[in-house]
């Protein structure tokens, strides 16, 4: 930038150019009175003064040098070394953002990854396959990563790095677009596998997370949805956590759920078995795979992204799952009290008489035992049972029949059969119903009561002991084993509470984008 002079020789020439404008400024300009107001104020000298004084701070800012100051090289470098780089980087508080590790073959300490938006990366200056011979002229040959780290870790402000560069030529990365929600929580401190527990990524359960990297194999780049920091940390990729949770898994997880079925008001629920009964329900894959189908998939990661539900469609599938007692059952009737026009519930089937006070198609769906076989056989329905040599189901063009009516289903059924309903068809949101801690139960549920049987015969009897204990047991089960499944948990510690927080919920569900599996929107 080029320097005006202010000297004393220049006064005359500024003074000449001020009283030069107003005539430049008399075609622009109206009246004689504002001419003749420019013509006093440029002459002033006061205004001389102040463009002067205005003009030399101008000069000294311009004579300023404010390139960097560069470290100055070492006098110890190798002739032969030729292509050294001397690299010097600012560390804040924040990671530099790369890891290293020790060559195999050569014994060299190499960099292995760049984080993305980290320090490193930003700089430009530092590249996967770069030889790291010092730092802070500390000689890091004979040292183990771990001991550079230390050193790194110790290091504040300016740290100088002597590089050699890699020959090899990186290939650009793209910015990361792929989003995945994480199905398992994941703390960086507590993994002895990862490279660098400083250059992780903690995550809980139901995290969206985006995917920055997947350069190695076994390490993704990502960093949560939406944050404001661009620095990248390291996940387990999906493969190896697949594979080392797949190592760990116990041979057993499956247990038996002890469920039932409750009515209320004439209001008929989704299909349950008693916990008295001999005979669990199935779903409608179980005649088909074992019981240990669920316990072959391992939770990792599910790719995700943004949908909101325009309003020529029908509405989401909601699935509510919960154990016994923890009143399931008087939230899904309040929601409907609520709105009759804009919630249902589904009629199940079953092979039982029909009674002179029942209707067909209101109270149960009545078949023939022959047809309900068939049906199963043909895997219509979503889940079904036996009960007093009667079969009771919930077929899933029943789920349909409210759908097609645009009214939102309310579908109670085992946390099992959750994951068979996750198609693009019915976009289901799980909202798993989880009890308050036992001592809370004791003392909000003293004087409820729960009616354990199948049929309509069954007496309600008060909460015992050990109703508490299976409800406690049975959710601590379903959130283990299929919490990866549930889009929002609601603690039902006091019935408006939770039944206002489902009604949010509910609101936000119809308004609002959420994210859902890829799969659901490219089927």
């Amino acid at each position: 930038m080029p320097a005006l002079s202010t000297g004393s020789g220049s006064d005359t020439g500024l003074y000449e150019l001020l009283a030069a404008l107003p005539g430049q400024l008399q075609p622009h300009v109206d009246s004689q009175e504002d001419l003749t107001f420019l013509w006093d104020m440029f002459g002033e000298k006061s205004l001389h003064s102040l463009v002067k004084a205005l003009l030399s701070v101008h000069d000294t800012v311009a004579q300023k040098n404010y390139d960097p100051v560069l470290p100055p090289m070492p006098d110890d470098i190798d002739d032969e070394e030729d292509s050294v780089k001397i690299i010097r980087l600012v560390k804040n508080r924040e990671p530099l953002g790369a890891t290293i590790k020790k060559d195999e073959q050569t014994g060299a300490i190499v960099v292995a990854r760049i984080m993305r938006g980290g320090a490193a990366d930003r700089s430009g200056l530092i590249h996967v396959g770069d030889e790291l011979r010092e730092v802070n002229g500390i000689p890091v040959e004979d040292k183990r990563p771990e001991e550079i780290i230390q050193i790194l870790a110790q290091s504040q402000g300016a740290i100088t790095f002597k590089i050699i560069p890699s020959i090899k030529e990186e290939t650009p990365s793209k910015e990361g677009k792929m989003f995945i929600k994480a199905l398992f929580d994941y703390n960086p401190n507590e993994d002895k596998a990862i490279p660098c527990k400083e250059a992780g990524l903690s995550f809980k359960k139901g995290d969206i997370l985006q995917i920055m990297s997947q350069d190695d194999a076994t390490w993704w780049q990502a960093k949560h949805a939406g944050d404001a920091n661009p620095r990248a940390g390291l996940i387990p990729s999906k493969h190896f956590q697949e594979r080392r949770l797949a190592l760990r898994r116990p041979e057993i997880l499956v247990q038996p759920f002890k469920v039932s079925s409750r009515k209320s008001s004439g209001f008929r629920r989704s299909f349950r078995l008693s916990r008295k009964d001999k005979k669990t329900n199935k779903s409608m894959y179980e005649c088909k795979k074992s019981d240990q189908y669920d316990t072959a998939d391992v939770p990792t990661y599910e790719e995700v992204t943004p949908y909101r539900r325009q309003t020529n469609e029908k509405y989401r599938l909601v699935v509510l799952v919960g154990p016994v007692g923890v009143g399931l059952n008087e939230l899904k009737r309040k929601l409907l009290i609520s709105d009759t026009q804009h919630y249902g519930v589904t009629v199940p089937h079953t092979t039982r008489a029909k009674r002179s006070q029942e209707s067909d198609g209101v109270e149960y769906i009545f078949i023939s035992k022959h047809l309900f076989e068939t049906d199963v056989q043909n895997n219509k329905f979503i889940e079904y049972g036996e009960y007093k040599n009667n079969y009771y189901g919930t077929s899933i063009d029943s789920v349909r029949s409210v759908l097609a009516k645009n009214k939102v289903c309310l579908l109670d059924v085992q946390p099992h059969t959750v994951k068979h309903l996750r198609t693009l068809e019915f976009k289901p949101y799980v909202i798993f119903i989880k009890p308050p801690s036992i001592e809370r139960l004791r003392e909000t549920r003293k004087n409820a009561k729960i009616i354990s049987s199948r049929d309509d015969q069954g007496a309600a009897k008060p909460f015992t002991e050990e109703d508490f204990q299976d409800m406690i047991k049975s959710a601590q089960i379903m959130e283990n084993q299929y919490g990866h499944l549930f889009d929002k948990i609601i603690v039902n510690d006091d019935l408006t509470v939770a039944f206002n927080e489902l009604k949010t919920t509910f609101d936000k569900l119809e308004t609002e984008a959420h994210w859902v599996p890829v799969s659901w929107l490219h089927s």
